[in-house]
């Protein structure tokens, strides 16, 4: 609880025992006042030269800062403690103060509320498979990544574009339709597709019908995958790239891959931000999105028109990326020079 402010009297006789010769610590005895009062009283009419209350520059803090110094640290230790929490602990010292008072507290020293990112969750094995991945290809030249044929599946919801969009509208007038996005429950439905592309531009894109799983996986890469090389012109010897999920994995798509004589690129797991085809995806939703589809058909047909515009240079730019990401991921020690 803050002290009780001593009256102007009481602070009067504390100077007059000063300046008769007595030490702080027998004014204090003699008055009854705890002998940092007797300090504080001391010093503040050593430098203002007098006893009487001087005018605040406004209202005075509602946190002492020994609490406010207690908030910045479990904020600073605690990133996810919530606002509700620090009220809580306020209270407990005898502090009671409104949410709005804390965050103000907050902000001052640099510290506000934040949505927290999201990132693949990394174990030691994760970070071993990625590091020896990046040490083993950090040296790929360009002519490499132009032989790998990227793919992956994604799902594109009917009414699913969740992009902030701006409007120019007057005051009261939010809820008008023209200045609102019209949405449905659950997206309205939505297609799943498998696509590929290279530097050479995009390869087939195919809509899954139903629940994907090995065997339909499989058919999409019999009816797809070399057609879409040969389209390409990647030759022979390109290299196919997937995600290790399951279906992607299993003994008898990999012996699929083995009879076909197509290299498969070992691929690190938890890392999606490594492959270029996450950037086409989104181009795609924008792109067909802007048209406004109104049944799963017209999705599907907006689809592929969007993903055939897809110019060749977007794609040799994209399929450079990982080379870029690598070389920047990857900074090996300095040897120390013995000579």
């Amino acid at each position: 609880m803050k002290s009780k402010e001593h009256t102007r009297q009481v602070r009067d006789k504390v100077i007059e025992k000063f300046k008769a010769g007595l030490g702080y610590k027998k004014i204090s005895q003699a008055l009854d006042i705890p002998r940092n009062i007797v300090q504080a009283i001391i010093q503040k009419w050593k430098e203002y030269g007098t006893t009487v209350n001087l005018p605040r520059q406004g209202r005075p803090p509602k946190l002492t800062g020994r609490t406010m110094r207690a908030l910045i640290r479990n904020a600073a230790k605690r990133p996810m403690v919530t606002l509700d929490e620090l009220q809580r602990s306020t209270a407990q010292v005898g502090e009671s103060v409104h949410r709005t008072t804390i965050s103000r507290a907050l902000h001052k020293v640099g510290l506000y509320g934040r949505v927290a990112r999201r990132k693949p969750l990394l174990t030691e094995n994760h970070k071993k498979s990625h590091l020896q991945f990046t040490t083993s290809h950090v040296g790929g030249t360009a002519n490499m990544w132009k032989k790998v044929l990227w793919s992956d599946e994604t799902k594109i919801e009917l009414f699913g574009q969740n992009a902030k969009r701006y409007v120019w509208r007057k005051t009261n007038t939010a809820h008008h339709s023209e200045h609102t996005i019209p949405t449905v429950k659950y997206g309205g439905g939505s297609i799943m597709l498998w696509g590929c592309f290279s530097s050479a531009g995009t390869g087939k894109l195919v809509r899954v019908d139903g629940k994907m799983d090995g065997a339909k996986y499989r058919a999409i890469l019999e009816e797809n995958l070399l057609e879409s090389a040969k389209d390409l012109r990647l030759g022979r010897r390109f290299t196919f790239q997937q995600d290790n999920d399951p279906k992607h994995k299993a003994r008898a798509t990999m012996e699929w891959f083995k009879t076909k004589h197509i290299h498969v690129l070992e691929w690190p797991s938890q890392s999606p931000d490594l492959n270029p085809i996450e950037n086409l995806w989104q181009d795609l939703k924008t792109a067909v999105h802007k048209h406004c589809p109104s049944n799963l058909t017209e999705l599907e047909l907006f689809c592929k028109e969007e993903w055939a515009r897809i110019s060749v240079c977007r794609c040799a730019k994209l399929a450079g990326r990982p080379k870029d990401i690598l070389s920047v991921s990857y900074k090996p020690k300095a040897v120390p020079d013995n000579s």
